[in-house]
């Protein structure tokens, strides 16, 4: 089973940049997406073969989600049952017979650290969350979770320590989920890759240098952790300023 997870940054701006080539040439099984930036009736947009769902937010032209999977869910959940957290279509969790599917596009903690209190509370309910799902089925979470969790997932740790999504408190967090039962799959096979990252700024040519952090994420249950079969990150994929990540699972489905 292959899952493929990708920021946009915008799906609008990235279906001019080559999208359905991409989604087409990818051929996952599950395909999960953040930073939609928009609302609906604004873009038709399907693919042969896929059941897709979407969670805006209320505020246009911001945050959103979206999934194409082959295999229909048993239940389709958008949100996280908490009020505060729910207005920016930041979480979709389809399940499925072996699994839950959660994707999510974590709230950044912004220059100046202006939301990191609220990073804070976000973090202790989704963990919360993903636990209580993880009692009934195993977890696969997958999406921009915003932190790059250790100094090996981004290219100059010294001089951004300290700011938004290398903070020792958004670092904390991480810890504090994979501490919780759940596996980043990327580093579980590939504890010592260094040079792998999933996000560059569009300042100073740092994709071309590869300046970039890792911050898109497979997180599984650590009762799935036989099942990871392989990890990728597509440097190669262009339109945003995210690529997309894979996880492939030894996981039979029915389509």
């Amino acid at each position: 089973m292959k899952l493929i997870s990708w920021n946009v940054n915008g799906l609008r701006a990235v279906v001019n940049k080559g999208f359905y080539d991409i989604f087409n040439n990818l051929d996952s099984d599950i395909f999960c997406i953040q930073e939609t930036k928009l609302q609906e009736g604004q873009l038709d947009i399907s693919f042969d073969g896929y059941y897709q769902y979407f969670n805006s937010a209320i505020k246009k032209g911001y945050s959103g989600t979206a999934i194409f999977t082959k295999i229909e869910p048993i239940s389709v959940k958008y949100g996280i049952d908490i009020e505060e957290h729910d207005t920016e279509g930041r979480v979709i969790t389809l399940e499925f017979e072996k699994f839950y599917l959660v994707n999510c596009y974590t709230p950044n903690a912004r220059r100046e650290l202006e939301r990191l209190d609220y990073r804070m509370k976000w973090e202790d309910d989704f963990r919360e969350y993903l636990k209580s799902l993880d009692k009934i089925k195993p977890v696969v979470l997958c999406g921009d979770l915003n932190v790059a969790h250790n100094e090996i997932d981004l290219k100059n740790p010294k001089s951004n320590r300290g700011n938004a999504g290398f903070t020792d408190e958004e670092r904390s967090q991480m810890t504090n989920l994979l501490n919780s039962g759940f596996i980043d799959s990327f580093r579980y096979l590939y504890p010592d890759k260094t040079d792998a990252y999933s996000w560059w700024s569009y300042m100073g040519r740092a994709r071309e240098k590869n300046i970039g952090w890792r911050i898109d994420y497979f997180i599984v249950s650590e009762k799935l952790k036989n099942n990871i079969k392989e990890a990728k990150i597509h440097t190669e994929i262009m339109g945003s300023d995210h690529c997309p990540v894979e996880l492939e699972l030894n996981i039979q489905v029915q389509i």
